[in-house]
This record gives structure tokens, C-alpha cells and sequence, in this order.
């Protein structure tokens, strides 16, 4: 059931909501959302249909979504993979795309019309991407036509994919490939990040759904550690008011963050005084997650 305490999770409006909040919430009509997903390489998600507004989350090729309205270039949506509603580019979205076979392994790779790397690409997609595959042709995958031309007759690297279903163990390794990358508010590509959306992507990638906000995660991810600096392991998640990185050890941090604006890694103790003397204050809480999303 729908936390209706959660802004970011509720798919309501004063003029239409959900049809499954009837009674709960108050609007004008009630519809039934429609099953979509992105087939852009990624799309930004705003709290509002206008692109001054600022970017909430990204979603990306593959990406599930559910559709309650469009107008104005933009889509009243709900991801399916963390609940955020907001708008995204109407564009960005088919309702009838292939469901995804396989997922991008690689940090990003290039989409190319032939299975040839010596035609000029069509774009790219980025890590955690889903594409639907259809057959393969030497060293390339063929994707499937996704209705809305993004897709259609493109090939992309067969060794930068992987099945659905692959996963990385250790989500701190994914977390160390994506060192230096830059720190984007509201980033989830490996062109850039923000602190949760680094956690996000990587639990993802081993097969962890998480929640897309730091707040989010520190409610609902593992168990809670004592408050204390000292004895932590990799994968170990460190939260401050707002914030959060994960351990590679028992001493060093990887975050993404605004004093490097990059995903950084650097002592967690240095980490934590330089926090501690801005709004983010001190460190909140340590969760540890399972065995087999982390150490």
C-alpha cells in the first residue's frame, strides 16, 4: 500500500491521482496507470513538467514505468524500481517496449546501426541500462525495435552485456569503478551520480532493490550497527542527515559528494569532520547490509 506520508511515492495530484487512492486522497478524477518504459538512454525526473525545474532522479533505458498522464511534452509517471513520481519527457517513453533481456555491464557503451564498431554510433547507454535483445551477429548483440525508433536496428558490444538475472556480488567493486565520476544532484548513469543514486545502482547491479533517497535507504536498508566509527566492513553504509557512502574497508569511504564533486574515496574519518562542520552534521547512522549484498 501506498505511504501516504512519502510525497515522492505518492502518484497524486490536485487534479488526478492514482485510481487505486480513491478514498485516500483527495482529486478531481481517478485513472488507471498504463505500463510503459524508458527507451531513451536516460531521462531526467522532475517534481514538475517544466525543464527549469530541478532533476529528482533519472531513470534509464529499460526502466518500467507507470504512465497516469501526459500534456505538454512531459509524462506524469511512477518508476516501477523505487516508487519516485514525477514527470518525464513524454518522448523518453513507449508503452509497448521489449522487456529487457540483458543489462549493461560496462560503464557505458555505444548503440551502433550494424554490428560493426567502424559505423558511426547512434548514441549511448549507461551501466544498469536493460536492453531487449533479439539474436547476436559475430561480437555484437541486436536489439530489439522498441516502436519509437531509439532502438530499432541497433547492435550493441555483446561483452559489455550480460544477462538478466547476472549479478555482482560485491556492490563496493562497482562502487570503485565508478571513481571519478562526476557528482550530479539527482544522477544515477555513470555519467553522473549523487550519493544515493551511487548506492542505488550499485545494490542494484548485485540483485539489492533500494530506495532511491539517502533518507530512504538509512529506513530500509540492512540492519543497524552500533553508533561507532570503528569495526566496520566493506559495504558498510554510512549516513549523515542527507547523505551517505559506503565503506571499502574498514576505513576508507566511497561517497559521492559535493566537496570533490566527483565519487571520491577517502578516509572515513576525514570524511566525517569535514561533514560534521557543515549542515549535513554528524554521522546518523551505520547499516550493514546482508552477506550476499556486501562483504
Amino acid at each position: 500500500m501506498t505511504d501516504l506520508t512519502d510525497a515522492r511515492l505518492v502518484p497524486a495530484r490536485p487534479d488526478l491521482a492514482d485510481i487505486r487512492l480513491r478514498g485516500r486522497v483527495d482529486a478531481e478524477r481517478y485513472v488507471a496507470g498504463r505500463s510503459g518504459r524508458l527507451v531513451a538512454a536516460s531521462a531526467p525526473l522532475r517534481r514538475r513538467p517544466s525543464p527549469e525545474a530541478g532533476i529528482e532522479t533519472e531513470a534509464v533505458m529499460g526502466d518500467p514505468v507507470t504512465l497516469y498522464d501526459t500534456g505538454g511534452g512531459f509524462a506524469f509517471v511512477q518508476l516501477e524500481t523505487d516508487g519516485y513520481v514525477g514527470y518525464l519527457p513524454e518522448a523518453a517513453l513507449a508503452l509497448e517496449a521489449p522487456a529487457p533481456t540483458h543489462r549493461v555491464t560496462a560503464l557505458r557503451t555505444f548503440l551502433y546501426p550494424a554490428a560493426t564498431m567502424k559505423r558511426p554510433p547512434l548514441g549511448h547507454v549507461s551501466l544498469g541500462a536493460g536492453l531487449g535483445i533479439t539474436g547476436r551477429e559475430g561480437d555484437f548483440l541486436r536489439l530489439a525495435d522498441d516502436g519509437h525508433g531509439f532502438t530499432d536496428g541497433a547492435y550493441v558490444f555483446a561483452d559489455h552485456c550480460a544477462p538478466i538475472g547476472t549479478v555482482e556480488p560485491d556492490p563496493a567493486a562497482t562502487a570503485e569503478r565508478l571513481v571519478g565520476t562526476p557528482y550530479l544532484w539527482g544522477g544515477r548513469t555513470s555519467l553522473g551520480l549523487d550519493c544515493s543514486g551511487l548506492v542505488q545502482l550499485c545494490l542494484a547491479l548485485a540483485g539489492v532493490p533500494s530506495p532511491r533517497d539517502a533518507d530512504q535507504q538509512e529506513a530500509a536498508l540492512g540492519t543497524a550497527l552500533p553508533p561507532r566509527l570503528d569495526g566496520l566492513a566493506r559495504g558498510d553504509l554510512v549516513f549523515w542527515r542527507g547523505h551517505v557512502g559506503m565503506m571499502l574497508d574498514g576505513t576508507r569511504l566511497i561517497h559521492a559528494n559535493g566537496h570533490h564533486m566527483a565519487v571520491a574515496v577517502e578516509p572515513l574519518a576525514v570524511a566525517v569532520a569535514r561533514i560534521s562542520e557543515n549542515s549535513y552534521g554528524g554521522v546518523t547512522s551505520i547499516r550493514r547490509l546482508t552477506p550476499s549484498a556486501g562483504s
